[in-house]
């Protein structure tokens, strides 16, 4: 087996545009979820209304990639008003029950045949990210080399924006929660009603964290379109949302760095799973050689969910949260 290639794919995986994409929408998800207490499983919606700004704005207007960028954030807002005013008031499942079913709407819309002019269907949109490439500072033969894996200048200026706007992500967080928005938003994950009798205006208050997640939802679709120089709806499955719960989970919900170490260790383990089992079946070790790609990528993702699955059982609160302050407990 090669394990300087398992290594370096573990590495790039920890590290690449997977762990960059879904680090931001668990931070917006750790908003709404970890602090909030609010259960949107409609990360993906947002995720695709952000991708897909800049693409349509670039190939069916002509417009500038920049002009996409504030359209996307401004989508996201008006999605996240969308669904907030009407659910926000009542309990948390109602909220939880109109975003994945608007994230699965918003989806079949985009690859449907009727709006295939303006959002290209099943096959989506692409090339549309040179606005962005074009003040990369990076020359174009620039590479780096992680044992036989080769990252070119378009993935380093991609991984440099996305890791500063994580960065940047985190550090609004960092900043919200320990200001007294950030305390009257956990009181409200706490007890809402203790809060509103005290004057607040927890519907406010909530609208502003599912805003500001959606933002972030928005910002981590950005990097997935400019990363693969391509959006498609499948892309923007429900599965999204859930990866990223996975992560935050992980991680650890309520810490400002919980989805950071989340989708660190997440994609090295998904990703060097797959690679292991491959090499397994290569290189005829006993039990996994007597299975074939297909099977191999199927196991990999039940040893994850087991992994995630003795997780809740052992340390439910993840890798750096705290059981006093949150215990995911389907609450």
């Amino acid at each position: 087996m090669d394990w300087s290639y398992i290594l370096a794919v573990m590495v790039t995986s920890a590290f690449g545009l997977q762990a960059i994409v879904f680090g931001l929408a668990a931070i917006g998800i750790n908003i709404q979820f970890g602090y909030t207490g609010l259960l949107n499983f409609g990360q993906a919606a947002f995720m695709a209304v952000g991708g897909y700004s800049v693409a349509v704005v670039v190939v069916e207007f002509g417009w500038s990639f920049w002009v996409g960028v504030p359209i996307g954030i401004i989508a996201a807002i008006l999605l996240a008003l969308l669904l907030g005013i009407p659910t926000l008031r009542l309990r948390a499942d109602y909220l939880a029950i109109v975003t994945i079913a608007a994230a699965e709407i918003i989806r079949l819309i985009l690859r449907s045949v009727t709006f295939k002019e303006l959002f290209g269907g099943s096959d989506g949109r692409q090339a549309f990210a040179d606005g962005f490439f074009a003040l990369s500072p990076y020359p174009d033969d620039a590479a780096i080399s992680i044992g036989p894996a080769v990252i070119n200048d378009q993935q380093l200026w991609t991984y440099t924006v996305g890791w500063l706007l994580v960065a940047l992500a985190l550090l609004i967080t960092w900043l919200l929660v320990r200001s007294p928005w950030g305390r009257v938003v956990k009181g409200i994950r706490e007890d809402e009603d203790a809060v509103r009798s005290l004057g607040k205006n927890v519907f406010a208050y909530k609208m502003q964290a599912l805003v500001l997640g959606g933002v972030f939802g928005a910002l981590a679709g950005f990097i997935t379109a400019i990363g693969a120089q391509n959006v498609n709806p499948d892309v923007f499955k429900t599965d999204a949302t859930f990866f990223a719960y996975a992560i935050l989970i992980l991680g650890g919900a309520a810490r400002v760095f919980g989805p950071l170490l989340g989708t660190i260790i997440f994609w090295a383990v998904f990703q060097g799973t797959d690679v292991f089992l491959r090499e397994g079946i290569d290189a005829g070790l006993p039990i996994i050689s007597l299975m074939d790609g297909t099977q191999a990528a199927v196991l990999r993702v039940m040893l994850v969910g087991l992994g995630i699955m003795l997780l809740m059982i052992y340390r439910p609160q993840g890798i750096l949260g705290d059981r006093r302050e949150l215990a995911l407990d389907a609450r």
